[in-house]
């Protein structure tokens, strides 16, 4: 894990559990630790692991990064691509002429990329090495109110309790289930969006060849019909990655992989109607490839994000389809709210006296979830709403909006906006004041 520094001593009674091992699940706990909370994570699998290739933050997110913890932004932009212009560019694909669309700047530094892998490896340096338990796959969650803990079991056998839940679990998440509550619900998990997308890392010298220095240097989306395409630089500027995203009406075929072999000839045959830039992106993908489902939340949203000492953050809350590349920016908007939260609690336990108060740890927690759930819910469920339809709006499946780029533009710029301009420092106030107002705070 390398050399750990500890962010300040340790002076926590709060037992925090964090149930996932992704980027989710570990800012949160570095989160946590700058907040004097040590947290244990319990990951199914047997080693860190992310899925995809590249990824990306939005200037609300680095913002909320730094809010969080200083160490996860270093992290970042210790494994980043710096961008040779900082523009995001959006350009018709179906046409020859290669026809802009929109053009947004993203501000010095903003909106880089790097590779997932590189991401997690790099937090996971930050944190103590008894943090994480592995090979833990939670299979039962029991929140009595009569129970001092929360009760979790694993399909190990073992067993802990713990003064809070936190699922950062993943479109798969168990912590979900629990939280929306008993039968056959289908909010339970995310669904087909009946789109999946083609993924590949290819070398820059080779990209560059066939691209030029202005298509390879920034981030890069190719609007067209039923399709459509994203480049931006990853691993120091030596790999560019290309994610192609293609409508598919049949079902997905395999409940429990997400990933399912394909060819560079099944993208071929997708991007066939686009122009010879996107074809020519398409051309320098390896001959096999893998096709990626998109799955969301938007049919089945959850109603709230908490149950009791129990909450849900990430994709476990609002899995958002990849097009805006805000998901995971808003699993760290998440962490942070949670994470001030939570210290709230632990510093409120140490300097009151609970029992002339009134008010038991498990009663705070309860009203920190709850102001947790007031502040996120709605902005969280907009994401998945709007990457929804900006996905329809890039693959010209929108009536209204067609490829026209004067209307295409109009939406992708007010909907960035809404995604890169929010405030999380008055998101953090709100939080805070929201939170004493329930304890009566003056």
């Amino acid at each position: 894990m390398g050399t750990y520094i500890p962010d300040q001593n340790i002076t926590s009674g709060l037992d925090v559990a964090i149930i996932g091992g992704g980027i989710a699940g570990l800012t949160l706990a570095l989160g946590l630790l700058n907040r004097g909370i040590k947290p244990t994570i319990y990951e199914r699998g047997r080693s860190f692991r992310e899925i995809g290739a590249g990824i990306g933050f939005t200037p609300n997110a680095e913002w909320a990064m730094k809010v969080l913890n200083p160490k996860i932004h270093a992290a970042f932009k210790q494994v980043t691509v710096q961008n040779g212009t900082d523009w995001f560019v959006w350009m018709d694909g179906s046409q020859e002429d290669e026809a802009l669309v929109h053009k947004m700047y993203l501000g010095e530094r903003g909106f880089e990329g790097c590779a997932r892998a590189d991401f997690l490896d790099e937090l996971v340096k930050s944190l103590p090495p008894d943090t994480v338990k592995f090979s833990k796959n939670l299979v039962e969650i029991c929140d009595a109110d009569g129970l001092a803990e929360v009760e979790l079991k694993f399909s190990d056998g073992s067993k802990t309790s713990t003064n809070v839940v936190i699922g950062c679990d993943g479109i798969r998440s168990k912590v979900r289930q629990f939280v929306i509550g008993e039968g056959d619900n289908p909010a339970h998990h995310a669904h087909y969006t009946h789109k999946y997308a083609f993924r590949g890392l290819v070398p820059m010298d080779k990209a560059y060849a066939a691209l030029g220095q202005e298509k390879t240097e920034t981030r890069h989306m190719y609007l067209g019909p039923d399709a459509h395409a994203l480049t931006f630089p990853v691993a120091g500027g030596k790999l560019l990655n290309v994610v192609a995203f293609v409508t598919d009406p049949n079902q997905w075929p395999d409940s429990e992989k997400f990933t399912l072999p394909a060819t560079k000839a099944d993208a071929v045959k997708a991007f066939e109607r686009f122009n010879s830039t996107v074809k020519a992106i398409i051309d320098m993908l390896p001959d096999e490839l893998s096709k990626w489902a998109v799955f969301d939340t938007f049919d089945y949203p959850a109603p709230n994000f908490i149950r009791g000492r129990v909450c849900i953050s990430g994709d476990a809350a609002h899995a958002a389809a990849p097009y805006h590349g805000a998901g995971a920016g808003f699993a760290v908007e998440d962490a942070a709210v949670l994470a001030q939260l939570l210290s709230a609690v632990n510093e409120y336990t140490k300097s009151h006296d609970l029992e002339k108060r009134e008010i038991s740890k498990p009663g705070l927690i309860r009203k920190a979830l709850k102001t947790y759930n007031t502040i996120r819910l709605e902005r969280a469920h907009w994401l998945v709403e709007t990457s929804r339809h900006i996905g329809e709006i890039y693959q010209g499946q929108n009536a209204e909006v067609g490829l026209d780029s004067t209307k295409c533009a109009r939406e992708i710029d007010w909907r960035c906006r809404q995604i890169w301009h929010y405030d999380v420092d008055k998101m953090m106030r709100e939080s805070k004041e929201l939170f004493e107002k329930q304890l009566d705070i003056v």
